[in-house]
């Protein structure tokens, strides 16, 4: 029989264990005294009931009230309320008084009863951290109850020591078991096995997650005052997603949630057995190409010597992240990188070897919002060197060949090299001679040498805006400062996006994204910026952290 195991549908625990973390990422949101930082010293200690051979883990190290103290009766209330309401269960009542400074969800395995022919059925389990052993056993108790009332037919077992409580309900409906292990935890499961087995790698230490060279490895990464923390195994995770990675590089990563003065830290650390290898030295500022780049970008770009960039390890998982999602880089190049993929296409080059392969400076890329076209602005600023002057010369020449026509311009008493085309219109006339002709001058690029630094454009608005306004550069804009006084230094430099200006590029490019709106609605709607940067290499281990600012922040 082919069994319905739907991850313990209606029980809020559940639900609040994955919806708090996100809650927490919108503590800045309802926060009304910044000063009052939620922090964690510890690490998951429900890792114990986990297997080693777990493909995720994912953990809340507060309580969720913590978080509910600073928002007042806000959205995390009602959330509350929401999801107990289809239970009977009156949170404040039956859960509070009990709930500790942990809520972990594991997914245990990724075949409960490790039959093919009735599909992949995954165990799921849920720990709650308890501070009153006796009041957690009432509320198991009162669940299960509530749930024979509703039909459905009840077990109760001894297994080694810890009463199981779970039911036999129809194909069609939700199967639950809980327990009670202890004085420390409350767990839920979706199949009385995974209970089991939790038991299992507690009495058996070698199998349980803390055990792992690679959780060790990862844990070790960890940094202190985190608030919620992710373990992936990605081996484990490919295959339970039935993906068959042409490179695998990365064998796990760990994720930590920790909040800021001005905003959300997500740092993580990806784990890996072979040597790093940096794409070039860290940076302990921001790169002077920022300069160039007007506060009015939606996106930046930002670091130094694009020329190793493929043969790094960011490169590596780059080429792994996206074949997991996409399948392959050039199909997440078409979808998500679509600018940059129209300037291959439309001047028959290729990036890396056209450009990336002499850029060994500092550079800044930038997209600018386009008010009446679907197409965004472009910069790039490279610092000047003698490969600059020689890939300048190369892409002269591919103009050439492309039929463009290298003319000189001066914007503002600057001297600017323009790559332009020439089309004609058409135009009908009410005169017997017909359709009249016009030629007109279409510019598909230009460039010019600022300071020490050459600057390439998409059209001549947005380099007299470069050269107009100097003094509302990126690098001077407050909200970007902030931003970059999150991430550590040294570092490889950040990629920065500004929501608010970036929004609509980013839903015509991943459709998707919008449905994913909808759902962190709260989120979405008070998030000003993001700042992702790479903080370097130790040995084995791939750094990085996405900051989150928030409007209120």
């Amino acid at each position: 029989m082919n069994r319905q195991r739907s991850f313990i549908g209606f029980i809020v625990a559940g639900a609040i264990a994955l919806l708090v973390i996100a809650i927490a990422s919108f503590y800045w949101f309802f926060a009304k005294n910044p000063a009052n930082l939620i922090v964690s010293t510890g690490q998951p200690s429900a890792a114990i009931f986990v297997s080693k051979l777990s493909p995720a883990m994912v953990s809340l190290l507060t309580n969720p009230d913590r978080l509910q103290a600073l928002e007042g009766e806000g959205e995390l209330s009602k959330l509350k309320t929401s999801l107990f309401a289809k239970s009977g269960i009156d949170y404040k009542q039956d859960v509070q008084p009990w709930l500790g400074n942990e809520i972990t969800l594991a997914i245990t395995t990724l075949d409960i009863d490790r039959d093919r022919e009735n599909g992949q059925q995954p165990g799921y389990l849920l720990a709650l951290a308890t501070k009153q052993a006796q009041k957690s056993r009432e509320f198991v108790e009162l669940l299960f109850s509530k749930r024979a009332l509703a039909g459905a037919n009840l077990a109760v077992e001894q297994y080694k020591g810890v009463k199981l409580i779970y039911d036999n309900s129809q194909p069609e409906q939700d199967w639950l078991a809980g327990a009670v292990v202890g004085e420390d935890f409350v767990l839920f499961a979706n199949d009385p096995k995974v209970l089991r087995d939790a038991i299992n790698n507690v009495q058996a230490p070698d199998l349980n997650l803390t055990s792992s060279p690679k959780y060790q490895k990862a844990t070790k990464q960890f940094p202190k005052g985190g608030l919620a923390v992710a373990f992936l195994n990605l081996p484990i995770v490919a295959k339970w997603q039935g993906l068959e990675l042409p490179e695998q590089t990365y064998d796990s990563e760990i994720i930590s949630l920790a909040l800021n003065p001005k905003g959300l830290l997500a740092e993580t650390s990806f784990l890996t057995s072979s040597e790093i290898v940096s794409p070039s030295s860290p940076l302990s500022k921001p790169v002077g190409a920022l300069k160039y780049v007007p506060a009015s970008a939606g996106l930046a770009i930002s670091g130094s010597n694009l020329s190793n960039l493929g043969n790094s390890d960011l490169a590596k998982l780059w080429r792994q992240a996206t074949a997991t999602i996409y399948g392959s880089e050039e199909d997440v190049v078409s979808r998500f990188a679509k600018p940059l993929a129209d300037v291959q296409k439309r001047w028959g080059i290729n990036l890396p070897e056209d450009i990336f392969s002499w850029v060994q400076g500092e550079y800044a890329i930038a997209l600018l919002p386009a008010k009446e076209q679907t197409i965004p602005h472009w910069i790039f600023a490279v610092e000047k060197s003698e490969s600059v002057e020689q890939g300048v010369a190369r892409l002269d020449a591919i103009a050439s060949s492309n039929g463009l026509s290298i003319n000189p311009l001066t914007i503002d008493k600057q001297k600017i090299s323009a790559w332009t085309e020439l089309t004609t219109a058409t135009k009908k006339s009410d005169v017997k001679e017909g359709t009249s002709f016009s030629i007109e001058t279409e510019v598909r690029g230009l460039h010019t040498t600022l300071g020490n630094y050459e600057i390439f454009t998409s059209d001549l608005e947005t380099m007299d805006e470069i050269l107009t306004a100097k003094d509302n550069s990126l690098i001077d804009n407050p909200n970007f400062q902030d931003s970059i006084a999150a991430i550590h230094q040294p570092n490889q430099g950040y990629i920065y996006l500004d929501w608010t200006k970036s929004q609509n590029l980013l839903e015509r490019q991943v459709p998707i994204l919008k449905l994913v709106e909808v759902l962190g609605k709260p989120f979405f709607d008070n998030l000003r910026s993001l700042t992702v940067s790479s903080y370097g290499t130790d040995t084995g281990a791939l750094k990085g952290g996405v900051f989150f600012q928030f409007n209120n922040s």
